[in-house]
């Protein structure tokens, strides 16, 4: 029986549903509702968590207000897509209540799991029912009155599980679109399989296999290198660093082990890495000499190095004071293709985040582009329906003043660029932005990755598919004809301009057959292409 959860077990818990996540992240992935090879839903939540154990490393404790701010951080960071931007969201608000607890009890967790539901419902303009905030809104109720006559943590969780388990189930029932595809809510899917890896752990499975992708390299003495532009007020002045070779007789390898837990009592960022042989140190505090003494109970030492970190950050931040903002608006945009990045180029976009389906750029990721934008604000175009609930979250990762423009595919994005005007306030830039986009119709040219039954259409794994941001509107098994079905279907009197960003697996010439067949078609409209170099998507239309 287990009734408070301490900071290790807390450390572990996280580590086991990120690892669960990674495990199982394909099949959510293969819950999205279009059939297009663009199902993300598992990726970003796993990114998301992942940012979030990242975070965690740095913690050289287990004290539990500071596992919270660094999970609630890291999730912050590497919040990407809407499924992981409201995971962080949920984690945001869970972590908040968890940080005022010493020991975590079934009460503090449940109402750390209904503030995170109250959080993530209000980070969504329009919340739905029957997606990933259902799921957690009834986790947490259910978590709630379980608490109240429950303390062992066994059991409080697996009632938790299991009421999700059920509302899962239901969500087919709440979105029709989930019924028609024959699928439950994969970002629902997603939340319960984090907790079940929480469960997990609680019951004693420790021996997950976490093979994160693209995972770090354990950090050495070499790799440490302090980002000193970024210290603010620095806790710990000093960076020292030193080897101790010829050990003296008496020590031990447990010695070795001591020396790590003393300098992690007087400083941060500690590596103590070695054996009886050699031990390399790296220790940020305001003790060195104590640093260097506690070295010396063990052996001698060789190769010190003692930096004045807050010299170091003064200078630095002299030479940052003059280097002011050189104008007023700057502008990032998310591009899935290097043709599409030289037009936003071209349009005058300051910093292009390579980006877009299957590739959703982390909230850390377009603040960081916007802090190398020389402008006080900065316009960011998302250019993704995915994308625009990341880059909402990018404003508290940066000074900068970020302006959203919510465009929702790349047309979108070129048309309000193209409305930019150096010479306006930042407010009717963003009106002019927001008219211009108004007018763009997006569509794109894919194909289907499963057999399904959608928006009336019959498909078939490999068929080619046109589709709005809406619904599935053509489908065939050539590529040049389901573009011009998909035009048909959206063109009107009042369209003037079609423009076809091919992707890169389209030929110029293709492209350019396309163009002048439309052209035919449809005389009183310019017909236009262009390479976007953008992956998975044949063609990405734009209709004004």
């Amino acid at each position: 029986m287990i009734k408070k959860i301490d900071g290790v077990t807390f450390r572990k818990m996280i580590i086991a549903g990120a690892g669960l996540l990674e495990q199982n992240k394909k099949y959510v992935d293969s819950l999205n509702v279009f059939p297009v090879p663009d199902g993300d839903t598992g990726t970003n939540m796993f990114l998301t968590m992942k940012s979030a154990v990242n975070e965690l490393g740095k913690c050289i404790n287990n004290n539990v207000k500071e596992l919270s701010d660094a999970f609630a951080k890291g999730a912050l960071k590497g919040a990407r897509g809407n499924s992981g931007v409201i995971t962080s969201q949920i984690f945001k608000g869970f972590c908040t209540e968890i940080g005022k607890a010493s020991d975590i009890t079934t009460k503090v967790f449940a109402k750390a799991m209904q503030e995170g539901a109250n959080i993530a419902y209000k980070a969504v303009t329009k919340p739905k029912e029957g997606t990933i905030l259902t799921v957690i809104r009834v986790m947490a109720e259910n978590a709630v009155n379980v608490a109240k006559k429950c303390d062992d943590f066994e059991v409080f969780l697996k009632s938790v599980l299991d009421t999700g388990e059920e509302i899962l189930k239901q969500t087919p029932e709440m979105l029709p679109v989930l019924k028609k595809a024959g699928v439950v809510d994969a970002g629902g899917r997603g939340i319960l399989i984090i907790f079940t890896g929480f469960y997990k752990l609680i019951m004693g499975e420790e021996d997950f296999e976490f093979s994160f992708e693209d995972e770090q390299k354990p950090q050495t003495v070499d790799d440490v290198i302090a980002d000193i532009t970024n210290l603010g007020d620095i806790q710990f002045g000093y960076c020292t660093e030193y080897m101790i070779i010829h050990m003296n007789k008496k020590t031990t390898e447990a010695d070795i082990d001591k020396l790590r837990e003393k300098l992690m009592q007087i400083g941060d960022s500690v590596i103590c890495i070695g054996d009886l042989n050699l031990v390399k140190v790296h220790v940020h505090s305001n003790e060195p000499n104590k640093a260097i003494g506690y070295a010396l109970e063990l052996g001698e030492i060789y190769n010190i190095k003692i930096e004045n970190m807050r010299e170091q950050n003064r200078e630095i931040k002299k030479k940052a004071s003059v280097q002011e903002p050189t104008k007023e608006i700057g502008m990032v945009a998310v591009a899935p293709g290097d043709g599409l990045s030289a037009i936003f180029k071209d349009l005058g976009v300051d910093e292009i985040i390579v980006g877009g389906q299957t590739m959703n750029p982390s909230a850390e990721d377009i603040a960081a582009a916007a802090d190398k934008v020389p402008a006080r604000n900065v316009i960011v175009f998302p250019n993704n329906k995915n994308i625009v609930l990341a880059a909402q979250q990018a404003n508290d990762l940066t000074n900068k003043n970020l302006v959203i423009i919510p465009t929702r595919s790349v047309p979108e994005g070129i048309s309000g660029s193209i409305a930019f005007n150096p010479d306006a306030s930042v407010e009717e830039n963003t009106e002019a932005m927001n008219e211009a986009i108004k007018s763009v119709k997006s569509a794109s040219v894919t194909y289907a990755v499963r057999d399904t039954h959608v928006d009336g259409f019959d498909l078939r794994v490999g068929e080619i598919i046109g589709l709005d941001d809406k619904a599935i509107l053509a489908k065939g098994k050539l590529v040049a004809d389901t573009t011009e079905a998909l035009i048909a279907k959206l063109m009107t009197d009042e369209t003037m301009t079609v423009t076809l960003f091919y992707g890169e697996d389209i030929r110029e010439e293709e492209a350019n057959a396309l163009a002048e067949k439309l052209t035919e078609k449809y005389p009183d409209c310019e017909v236009s292409c262009a390479y976007g170099g953008q992956p998975v998507y044949y063609y990405l239309v734009s209709l004004e």
